[in-house]
């Protein structure tokens, strides 16, 4: 039982992280942030996807995503990633000012 629910934590985390082309935009665009929402759409994706085989299942599902471990891991990478994606928008707004001024001279 222990194994099963490690393989469930692994894989809604695996897949949490590993589905970027979801709802994907490109880096250049203003909402850069949207892509922290995929994890939860693929969650909840599976989550409808197996309430409609098992309903047991689903909420063995609910009840590991609620647990401690997987919770504050979430936030973990919430906020990792938060940071990451405000020190990338940095990034981009001074090579496109470099790029202006420096390179085409405006």
């Amino acid at each position: 039982m222990l194994q099963s629910r490690a393989l469930v934590l692994a894989l809604i985390l695996l897949l949490g992280t590993t589905l970027p082309e979801v709802h994907s935009k490109s880096l250049f665009e203003k909402d850069r942030r949207d892509w922290l929402v995929i994890p939860d759409a693929v969650a909840a994706y599976i989550y409808e996807a197996v309430n409609k085989v098992s309903p047991k299942a689903a909420q063995f599902l609910v009840d590991v995503a609620q647990t401690p471990a997987v919770v504050t891991t979430r936030n973990f990478l919430i906020r990792e990633t938060t940071k990451l994606s405000i020190l990338a928008e940095q990034m981009m707004e001074k090579i496109k000012n470099l790029w202006y001024t420096k390179v085409l001279g405006y």
